[in-house]
């Protein structure tokens, strides 16, 4: 019988615990919580014998459920922020992003805030030593195009964010190609697929991967194969992905995972999803298939032209990598300031997503690192791995090449991280495309900015320990 009432009166149980539940603390403590359900009942005309037995039921769930209740309280405050602040950036993204766009940084806007439009002054978060010396490098080795882009991997910070057109380098209608993303997403696409192995299928950096052919062609013949011969070779997940060789990405993913596996992690990293962040940057994109075959190997190996990205989204997958498997969002307005110079608003970092596991970064750590000490990028960044003042910064990263058309010219990728400390960590996306002739390669430019960034950071910490031993 209690149940077919509590049935029947469904609607007017969530109206009471809705009326009761933002002062149900207080009316325990002050003695009004009678008042209220009388007066609930009153107005509901709902007969004491009914109401008593719904107030019984919603009092032990209320005391039962006191954790459950706090918890979700928690979750709906921290909702209710994100959406306030996704409104605010959405609102930026609308009023800056044109000029954003062709890499402009309007010093004032009219921004709307809570319903209000008003003139106010914009700040960004870009590192001013770190910008001039991204533009030096890219105007002095004038690529045809080329685009970086850094972050803090901790808080989504934009520390510089830059882009070169050979042809178009001192127009104000110049794009800003750090945005943008049609560019072949290449060997960086490598990334998700050796995440997928180390978090979801915990394989070691040290896995060995039968295979066939050349170190950077693939061919069905050596990755559709069923069974060793003379010609089969094997070689760790580490070196691979250090050296970048494509058929060993081809078997790993037809042996030991499925097509579900890469969309999953494809997801994590932020393609096919909208970036929610206050800068006009073009979402990634690939194509997963859903069954084992040529194109996926294809697929996954990054030997395609349909998985697309931007440097900006490059810079958060390597800024995943350094922060644990937590994807920051990159923002670039620091503060609004109204004309008294008073901040109006401030933004909050947000997470994009996890996309490992923190166990499963660390595995990651490893590969990238070999990229930096023994693979693709080892000639790039050698002065900077030997010299003994940076020895305990952590360098990872990812290369990539591929022919791409839009714009056309072979692309040259890295992205890639630099850990200085627990609170200084930059990760970067860059680009540079050539019709024709090779001026720069991206791991150049990578490891310079680096190396500018640092580099008064480790001389000071080494002259405080030489000037304590001089003091024992």
């Amino acid at each position: 019988m209690l149940l077919q009432v509590v049935a029947s009166h469904a609607g007017n149980i969530g109206t009471l615990w809705v009326f009761l539940l933002p002062e149900a603390h207080t009316c325990r403590e002050n003695g009004k919580m009678r008042q209220k359900i009388q007066a609930w009942v009153l107005e509901h005309r709902i007969h004491l014998s009914i109401a008593l037995p719904l107030v019984v039921l919603l009092t032990i769930f209320w005391f039962l459920g006191a954790d459950e209740r706090a918890k979700l309280q928690v979750q709906h405050e921290e909702l209710a922020k994100m959406e306030a602040l996704q409104k605010v950036r959405s609102e930026l993204k609308q009023k800056l992003g044109p000029a954003l766009l062709h890499n402009q940084f309007p010093a004032e806007a009219e921004i709307s805030l809570e319903d209000r439009s008003s003139h106010l002054k914009v700040e960004y978060t870009l590192d001013a030593d770190l910008q001039r010396e991204a533009t030096h490098l890219l105007k002095s080795y004038h690529p045809d195009y080329g685009a970086i882009f850094i972050m803090d991997a901790t808080t989504g910070a934009v520390r510089a964010m830059v882009s070169y057109q050979k042809d178009t380098a001192d127009s104000d209608a110049a794009e800003n190609l750090a945005l943008r993303g049609t560019y072949p997403a290449a060997s960086i696409f490598k990334i998700v697929t050796a995440t997928a192995a180390l978090d979801r299928y915990k394989l070691s950096p040290d896995t060995l991967v039968m295979f066939k052919g050349g170190n950077h062609t693939l061919y069905k013949r050596n990755v559709l194969f069923s069974h060793p011969d003379r010609w089969s070779r094997e070689m760790t997940l580490r070196e691979a992905f250090a050296r970048s060789i494509n058929s060993v990405f081809g078997r790993l993913t037809l042996e030991r995972m499925q097509p579900k596996d890469i969309q999953d992690y494809a997801v994590r990293f932020g393609f096919n999803q909208p970036i929610q962040t206050d800068l006009p940057i073009d979402p990634g994109f690939t194509q997963i298939p859903q069954e084992k075959s040529f194109a996926l190997a294809e697929i996954v190996s990054g030997y395609n032209r349909i998985t697309r990205m931007s440097p900006a989204q490059g810079a958060m997958i390597a800024g995943s990598v350094a922060n644990g498997g937590v994807m920051r969002v990159p923002f670039v307005v620091q503060a609004l300031r109204d004309q008294q110079n008073n901040i109006v608003w401030k933004p909050e970092s947000v997470t994009a997503g996890v996309t490992m596991t923190g166990e499963g970064a660390e595995r990651l750590k490893d590969l990238m690192e070999a990229t930096i000490r023994q693979g693709t990028s080892r000639k790039t960044f050698r002065s900077l791995v030997r010299d003994r003042k940076f020895k305990e910064l952590e360098l990872g990263g990812k290369t990539g090449s591929l022919l791409g058309d839009n714009p056309k010219g072979k692309v040259d990728w890295f992205v890639g991280y630099a850990i200085g400390g627990p609170d200084d960590k930059l990760a970067i996306g860059a680009i540079t495309v050539n019709k024709e002739y090779w001026t720069v390669k991206s791991s150049f430019l990578a490891q310079s900015l680096f190396k500018r960034h640092f580099k008064d950071q480790f001389s000071n910490k080494n002259r405080d320990f030489f000037n304590a031993g001089l003091g024992q």
